[in-house]
């Protein structure tokens, strides 16, 4: 009976300490504004609570990638072999079957434009063995970029509970790939792309409807809710913004477009800085 109340109040345990690692994070609505080139920031709204970053976690594949090619570790036309593991990755990807392969241009296309999950394991799987070391091979340079609350678990962004960002840190890895990788970062601004033979659209609605608007990545899960976060050019000003735990998609990109109207306005009419109260969140 000892034995039985002992296993009950282990397992009892164990289920209250994941719930509490969910309930570190939850759907929390968050947004942050900065000045790409001054480092101002004009937004803060909840900027430090953690929230699960979906598929903006594949910014930071992106950056680790952007830096093996640097490095010499990659090669743009190098062939990446899709695993079973990489092909089993749902609900976007190339599904073009496990054993097959596509080029590391084409992984970086597809997780830009399509968000493909099985394009960014594959990637990860190349550069560190496995989902697992490539998430701690994330998590490292997160943290020796400033992303002190970052912890990644994947290269694609499916959920993991313990795989929690915060508004703030998604703006300083925006930033940083700007200013780390000029050129490469030119290629968020793809709104399609063609892959043997096919045509494909990209799901940042944001890009077609915002003058000003040059990228970065989409993102959604269950947990999470509608995560963006925008870099746009106006006016003489450059700002990378997050928006994050929001409804629908559309609630999302709207609230978007108005803190870049806010603060791409000329000069003389800019709003100044705001700072919302932090929020408690809860797991759903």
């Amino acid at each position: 009976m000892l034995k039985t109340t002992s296993l009950l109040l282990a397992t009892a345990m164990s289920t209250l300490s994941f719930l509490g690692i969910v309930s570190a994070a939850a759907a929390g609505q968050a947004s942050y504004v900065v000045d790409v080139h001054s480092g101002q920031v004009l937004e803060a709204t909840n900027q430090d609570e953690l929230n699960f970053p979906a598929s903006l976690t594949k910014m930071m594949t992106l950056y680790l990638v952007f830096e093996a090619l640097h490095q010499g570790r990659l090669k743009w036309d190098q062939k990446l072999t899709m695993s079973e593991n990489a092909e089993s990755k749902e609900p976007f990807k190339f599904a073009v079957g496990a054993g097959r392969k596509v080029t590391v241009r084409e992984a970086v296309e597809g997780i830009i434009v399509l968000s493909a999950n099985d394009a960014a394991v594959a990637i990860g799987e190349q550069l560190a063995g496995s989902e697992d070391s490539f998430g701690k091979m994330m998590t490292e340079k997160a943290h020796r970029i400033g992303m002190s609350k970052t912890v990644f678990k994947n290269p694609s962004g499916l959920p993991d509970p313990e795989q929690v960002t915060t508004a703030h840190d998604m703006a300083t890895l925006g930033v940083a790939l700007m200013r780390d990788f000029p050129e490469e970062f030119k290629l968020f601004s793809m709104r399609g792309m063609k892959f043997r033979g096919m045509k494909l659209r990209g799901h940042n609605n944001l890009m077609y409807r915002y003058a000003g608007a040059n990228g970065i990545k989409t993102g959604y899960t269950d947990a999470s809710g509608y995560n963006l976060v925008t870099s746009a050019t106006k006016n003489g000003r450059s700002v990378v913004g997050v928006v994050m735990g929001e409804k629908t998609a559309e609630i999302r990109d709207d609230k978007m477009a108005d803190l870049l109207d806010t603060y791409l306005k000329p000069a003389a009419t800019t709003a100044t800085v705001t700072t919302g109260a932090p929020k408690q969140t809860s797991a759903n």
